[in-house]
């Protein structure tokens, strides 16, 4: 993540302010500069392209900007959401304004990475939209299918996250963590599903058409297999060919985002922003490089002030190695997607 600054007087911004505190103007970020902009009190852009507030701006406290001549007046994060709480749902809806701040952010990643996001309104079949949903009305899973994204956002409460995930005995889950994994099942049948992504894939994971239903009852009545810390990178991983991919591409999700923002804050080299091209198995290389002192510092800093650590996790060679492809198709589809700006 960068670090922003308010265009009218240099205060500077997180990703999330709506505001800026030092000169009080009304801020919109513009995902498509990758930058905020100054609106007026109607929330309208004073300068650059036609734009405004996103019409999420109260319901989910969005602080997109969204084109004026687009007719749901919804940003480009917001417009991906195909299910959400009704307005009358008081108890969801704050629930859902923090799962679309962490969409949000999962948004702008992808895009900096330059990766495809085909939403529902230009691949009606299988392309990428999210649900939403409580739990409170419906039993609801967390999970993806032929490009929807559906959460629980009963996630977004503390309580309810913590008891999960200490039953299910994880050292990490977040709402941005779920978003990274889920959609990483959408990036295999994007990235991996066919040509020579397919067989590169099946050489490091396996085959992605095994009994998916007979991985997950043998995961829940057997747990992981012994010694799976050195090939995989999360218990989890090992329940699935499928599995394996969705958490290796959410670590690398997390260790991109994560770098470019110690790179904003000058906590590490340039050189690891998204900015940067790091195409290759050398490019590859220097994110570990880069990731792996920086990992164990934020885990001590995490330490120092009575926290667990900040990546609790270990990344075995051969996890490695199956990261190594995602970011090879990872950067293959970037490529494509353009540069960053």
């Amino acid at each position: 993540m960068r670090d922003f600054a308010c265009p009218k007087c240099g205060q500077r911004l997180t990703f999330e302010n709506s505001r800026c505190l030092g000169c009080g103007s009304g801020l919109g970020f513009d995902p498509e500069a990758r930058s905020f902009a100054v609106l007026t009190d109607e929330g309208v852009r004073v300068d650059g392209p036609a734009a405004a507030r996103c019409a999420n701006v109260d319901v989910a406290a969005c602080n997109w900007l969204a084109p004026a001549d687009r007719r749901s007046g919804l940003c480009a994060s917001c417009a991906l959401t195909r299910t959400r709480p009704a307005d009358a749902d008081l108890h969801a809806l704050p629930a859902f304004a923090e799962a679309e701040a962490a969409k949000r952010r999962l948004v702008l990643e992808l895009a900096e990475l330059g990766l495809p996001m085909r939403g529902r309104d230009v691949d009606p079949a299988t392309g990428l939209c999210f649900d939403l949903l409580s739990s409170g009305h419906e039993r609801v899973i967390t999970g993806h299918a032929d490009g929807v994204v559906t959460l629980d956002l009963a996630e977004g409460d503390d309580v309810h996250r913590e008891q999960l995930r200490v039953s299910m005995a994880e050292p990490y889950r977040t709402l941005l963590g779920h978003f990274r994994h889920e959609v990483g099942h959408y990036y295999f049948t994007v990235l991996a599903a066919g040509g020579a992504g397919r067989a590169r894939f099946e050489e490091l994971f396996g085959d992605p058409d095994a009994d998916y239903q007979a991985a997950l009852d043998r995961h829940y009545q057997q747990g992981p297999p012994p010694g799976w810390q050195e090939t995989y990178v999360s218990a989890y991983a090992t329940m699935h060919p499928a599995e394996d991919w969705a958490e290796t591409f959410a670590h690398y999700l997390h260790i991109r985002d994560t770098l470019d923002t110690a790179a904003a804050f000058g906590l590490a080299p340039a050189g690891a922003t998204l900015a940067t091209a790091l195409a290759g198995e050398v490019g590859f290389r220097r994110i570990i490089e880069l990731w792996l002192p920086l990992a164990w510092s934020l885990n001590m800093v995490n330490r120092s002030m009575g926290h667990p650590d900040l990546y609790p996790f270990v990344l075995p060679p051969a996890a490695l190695d199956k990261m190594g492809l995602v970011h090879q198709l990872v950067a293959e589809a970037g490529e494509v997607g353009g540069p960053r700006q």
